[in-house]
């Protein structure tokens, strides 16, 4: 009897991080609309909806994957560091903010909606003289595939 009691607890116990692992999984996918053109690492993306992951929670590393949906492309992004989340970001209503110029943008950064932190990643260098707007994409919860 013993015996059946640990084989069971072991069981459940495995059961639970089994159960977790997988609501970790599907709470670190989302979707986002990116109506425009755009860069991210050394790729030109298309504009359309696209799928985020947040692969961290496989690695520990601020990796993620950002895959048009449509086009079933994607690209593996390494975040360079993690940063303080713009001030007036709302808890609960995660973003890409992508940096823009008058003749394209790029993935600038990535927040959750959750951490105390965004993670933000390398772009093309601006010009002399160039500036730069930032623009918000709302990230929503979506489905893994």
């Amino acid at each position: 009897m013993k015996k059946l009691t640990t084989h069971l607890m072991i069981a459940t116990a495995a059961l639970v991080v089994v159960a977790g692992a997988a609501s970790a999984q599907i709470q670190a996918t989302m979707t986002a609309q990116i109506p425009f053109e755009f860069r991210a690492g050394n790729q030109v993306m298309a504009p359309g909806t696209y799928q985020v992951d947040d692969l961290a929670t496989q690695t520990s590393i601020p990796l993620f994957r950002l895959a048009n949906v449509h086009a079933r492309r994607s690209i593996a992004l390494l975040a360079q560091a993690a940063v303080d989340p713009q001030k007036g970001w709302t808890v609960g209503e995660p973003k890409l903010v992508f940096a823009c110029t008058s003749g394209s943008c790029a993935l600038a950064q990535l927040w959750s909606g959750s951490k105390s932190y965004a993670y933000a990643f390398s772009r093309p260098k601006l010009g002399k003289g160039e500036e730069a707007y930032l623009r918000e994409i709302p990230l929503q919860p979506g489905k893994g595939e």
